[in-house]
């Protein structure tokens, strides 16, 4: 049994098969998906691909929440298959971990999910960047371009990182760099596909429909609860995104696995709601009808950093 932060017990089973079998299912489809490369259209390939590296980033998720093993190592060697190539399993368990801390959800600087700057740092953007930065606050703007510059700033951060030596960054992407090969002999000797059009066709594209799901669901607000969304009655994204549209719940309940969250949901929707100062979508639908040409919140964050919290 583990606690929730609500107080509950969740019974977790020592193996989650589901979640395994569907790990299995999806590296699977991948393999098969990009096999076909030479025989399907690439319009068919390329969709198809994206969608499966969007569901594997999902899982990733779920291995760096103590999913599907009670085992850490076993999940992280999981977790380890890099199909999307870019990100680091153990970084981005390191980073996501930091974005749990929920007393310093959305904080520009303690919050390495955040979207927020600093007002200071904003108002030294040039024009050119500031356009850009304005524009992924729309829904429109943040999958069309903001793949791009989460990639391209994650790694010239991780860059920086290794000029300076920061502790376990290098063994971090040793690690990494050395799991990618046989990923890149797949792709670029078994698949025959140019390496370039699998990282621009179909990563950046997965990345950028997991961009739908991230982008409404933290919102600057006093209270912690107040600043993490829900999104309801989400048929066809939620089963792809392990249904982390309901947000809420899963910082609070982590530990819950995916196929058990719509049940959990169901039962303490009024508590949850009623929590998060109703910050509750009906769909994604709902969140483009919302957002799609216009912002979600401003760039700068409105307090300029999270005051400390007994939260």
């Amino acid at each position: 049994m583990r606690q929730t932060a609500a107080g509950g017990a969740e019974s977790v089973p020592r193996v989650e098969w589901p979640t395994l079998a569907l790990y299995a299912a999806t590296v699977l489809a991948w393999g098969a998906a990009t096999f076909a490369y030479r025989r399907w259209p690439l319009v068919v390939v390329a969709p198809l691909t994206a969608v499966i590296l969007t569901l594997h980033s999902s899982l990733q998720h779920e291995l760096v929440h103590g999913h599907p093993t009670r085992s850490a190592r076993v999940n992280r060697w999981l977790g380890l298959l890099p199909l999307s190539l870019w990100l680091p399993f153990d970084r981005y368990r390191d980073t996501h971990l930091q974005h749990h801390l929920d007393a310093r959800l959305t904080d520009p600087l303690d919050d390495p999910e955040s979207y927020y700057l600093e007002p200071e740092r904003a108002a030294a953007l040039g024009r050119p960047l500031r356009i850009l930065l304005d524009w992924q606050q729309t829904l429109l703007g943040r999958v069309m371009i903001g793949s791009f510059f989460r990639i391209g700033l994650f790694l010239r951060a991780e860059a920086a990182g290794l000029v300076r030596g920061e502790p376990g960054l290098r063994a971090a992407w040793f690690t990494h760099l050395a799991c990618c090969i046989p990923v890149v002999w797949w792709v670029g000797v078994v698949c025959d596909m140019p390496l370039w059009l699998y990282v621009a066709a179909m990563v950046v594209p997965g990345n950028g429909i997991l961009l739908i799901r991230s982008f409404a669901e933290h919102r600057a607000a006093r209270a912690v609860r107040e600043r993490i969304a829900l999104v309801e009655d989400s048929r066809l994204l939620g089963p792809l995104f392990l249904y982390n549209n309901l947000h809420a719940l899963h910082h609070e309940a982590p530990m819950v696995p995916w196929y058990r969250y719509n049940t959990r949901y169901r039962r303490e929707r009024a508590r949850l709601i009623a929590a998060n100062g109703g910050l509750v979508y009906r769909s994604y639908f709902d969140v483009a009808r919302r957002y799609l040409l216009r912002p979600h919140d401003t760039l700068e964050h409105p307090a300029g950093r999270i005051p400390p919290t007994r939260e």
